[in-house]
């Protein structure tokens, strides 16, 4: 009987354990919220380079607000975005209206920016400066973004080291380097470690001149990066440090660079197919294939890649008349 009645509490203390348990998952799902964010973009009168322009906000900032997510998410200490930009003492949809109106780059940019202000080497600059803030001993991810209209850039910080783990989306076999360089358009995730020792670092961005004899902007931008543990008044007094730049025309470090990228695992790609096809494009070979060049897109948009396929009518009125003698022949 003793045996029995032991057997049935136990048997009780385990319905109520799982009780007890499906009431704590009740509570947890009951629990989670949905978040509302309210975003108002909008057109924002700042100044740059001594003059006033509107630039495009969200909520009153550029880069627009953070948005965190913590449950279950597993990140280096602090996450940044890192906006390379272009600046001009113009409205840029006339810049824009302008080149392709031209056919020609758009007209060179006055300056360049690290998340919006052209830094501490430009007119009207300094007290504004990008600061970008690190603790000794964490390690940062930079999600740096080449957002300017038609330059590559090249990007590093004083006496720190970047591990590359990511770009475009995707994820990299980590390599170190101590400059990157992203195309327009391009992004690069980039860990960065407090282990120098405190004080304030200039990040720095300039051209990358991927095109002899055109012109271009050639000046430098810069943010700071400033240890928390560095008293810094209102006013600093001690400039940072400046991180040296390679040349605008340094194909070299460029192609270092580029050939670093690896898949973080193998690849697996299709060996059984079905049939071989094999491809050529040409480049400035005839008068075929003049659309295959650098500012093909200027070319698209005004509508000169259009190709009309007219079929015969069944009539010699609805018929196309051939060509002429004189017409080049591809």
């Amino acid at each position: 009987m003793e045996v029995i009645d032991r057997v049935s509490a136990n048997r009780h203390y385990s319905f109520f354990l799982l009780l007890l348990l499906a009431a704590s998952s009740a509570m947890s799902l009951a629990s989670a919220k949905t978040h509302h964010h309210g975003f108002i973009v909008q057109a924002t009168k700042v100044k740059r380079l001594c003059k006033t322009h509107n630039s495009i906000t969200v909520n009153g900032m550029f880069p627009g607000p953070t948005l965190e997510v913590n449950n279950g998410d597993t990140l280096p200490k602090r996450e940044t975005p890192i906006i390379l930009g272009e600046w001009w003492d113009a409205n840029p949809i006339d810049v824009i209206r302008e080149a392709t109106r031209t056919g020609a780059a758009p007209n060179i940019s006055n300056a360049y920016t690290i998340n919006g202000e052209p830094g501490d080497l430009y007119n009207c600059s300094s007290k504004d400066t990008t600061i970008v803030p690190i603790n000794s001993g964490e390690t940062n991810l930079l999600r740096v973004i080449n957002a300017a209209l038609n330059q590559p850039l090249f990007f590093t910080i004083a006496n720190h080291k970047f591990t590359v783990v990511g770009a475009d989306a995707s994820y990299l076999k980590p390599f170190t380097t101590s400059v990157i360089m992203l195309g327009p358009g391009q992004t690069t995730d980039v860990l960065i470690s407090g282990d120098q020792l405190p004080g304030r670092y200039y990040m720095a961005a300039r051209a990358y001149q991927s095109a002899q004899n055109a012109p271009f902007d050639n000046t430098t931008t810069t943010a700071i990066l400033e240890y928390k543990s560095v008293v810094c008044p209102a006013k600093c007094t001690k400039k940072p440090l400046m991180p040296p730049l390679p040349f605008y025309n340094d194909t070299a470090t460029v192609t270092a660079f580029s050939r670093s990228f690896r898949s973080p695992r193998k690849v697996e790609v299709p060996t059984d197919i079905d049939e071989n096809l094999f491809f050529t494009i040409g480049l400035g070979l005839n008068n075929c294939v003049w659309l295959m060049h650098c500012h093909l897109d200027v070319h698209i948009a005004w509508g000169l890649a259009m190709a009309f396929l007219v079929e015969d009518g069944v009539g010699k009125l609805q018929s196309v008349e051939p060509p002429p003698a004189d017409l080049p022949i591809c």
